[in-house]
C-alpha cells in the first residue's frame, strides 16, 4: 500500500491521471523492472516520482501521437521505456520490443510474462528484424545521435512509415549533422512535441521524420 501510495502521490505532483486498470499494471511493471535492475542495469529510475516524472511523461506524449492500431517496434528498448508502458496505456495498438543485447532480451521477455503483457522481443539487430517484418512506427528513445538511427534504417523505409524519436535540446545540432551526412535526403523532418521534463532546464521534443511522398 505504502509503494501504491507514492505512485499516486507522483502522479498528482505531475498532474496526470490514469484509468485504474493502467495505473496498476504500470506499477507492476515499475516492480518487476526494479528486480531485474538488481541483476542487470535495465534504468537509472528507480522511484515511482522519477519513472512519472520521465519515462510515465514520455510515454504518454508518445501516446497522443499513435493513430488506432498501428503497428509499433520500440527501438533499443532497454528496460522497456517507452514500449512496454506505451502498450499498457494503448491496448488498441501493437507493441513490439527490439533490443540487441540479449540479456536485455531476456530481462524484457521476463518482465513482459511477469505482468502478463504480450508483447513480442526482438532479440536481434534493428537491420534484421526490418528485414523480416513490417511494422508503421518505429520508436525510439535515448538509442544514438539522429544521423546513427537515419542510417541504421536507410534501407529499409519500405519496411515501415514513421520513426517516432525522442530527443533532447541538441536535437537541432544532431539534424543539422544528419543532414551535412546527406542522411535526410528524400525525408520529411518534423518536430511534433515538445514539453518541459521536471528538473530540467530545456524542453524534450519528439521528432517524427517520414519519406517524402
Amino acid at each position: 500500500m505504502a509503494l501504491e501510495h507514492e505512485f499516486e502521490q507522483a502522479l498528482a505532483s505531475a498532474q496526470l491521471d490514469l484509468e485504474l486498470a493502467a495505473s496498476e499494471r504500470l506499477q507492476q511493471y515499475c516492480r518487476r523492472l526494479w528486480d531485474w535492475n538488481s541483476k542487470l542495469n535495465l534504468t537509472r529510475h528507480l522511484d515511482f516520482a522519477s519513472f512519472v516524472n520521465r519515462d510515465l511523461l514520455d510515454t504518454l506524449k508518445l501516446a497522443e501521437l499513435i493513430e488506432p492500431a498501428a503497428r509499433i517496434l520500440d527501438v533499443g528498448s532497454g528496460g522497456g521505456v517507452p514500449g512496454i508502458p506505451l502498450a499498457i496505456l494503448r491496448t488498441d495498438i501493437e507493441v513490439s520490443l527490439c533490443e540487441c543485447i540479449q540479456k536485455k532480451a531476456h530481462a524484457l521477455a521476463g518482465i513482459l510474462s511477469e505482468i502478463d503483457l504480450a508483447c513480442p522481443v526482438y532479440a536481434d539487430r534493428l537491420e534484421n528484424v526490418l528485414q523480416a517484418v513490417d511494422f508503421d512506427v518505429l520508436t525510439g528513445r535515448a538509442i544514438g545521435p539522429l544521423w546513427k538511427i537515419l542510417k541504421w534504417v536507410q534501407p529499409h523505409w519500405g519496411q515501415f512509415d514513421q520513426l517516432l524519436l525522442h530527443k533532447g535540446p541538441k536535437w537541432v545540432e544532431e539534424r543539422a549533422d544528419a543532414r551535412s551526412r546527406g542522411l535526410l535526403n528524400g525525408l520529411s523532418l518534423r518536430k511534433v512535441a515538445e514539453y518541459r521534463i521536471a528538473g530540467h532546464d530545456a524542453d524534450s521534443v519528439i521528432l517524427s521524420i517520414q519519406a517524402k511522398a
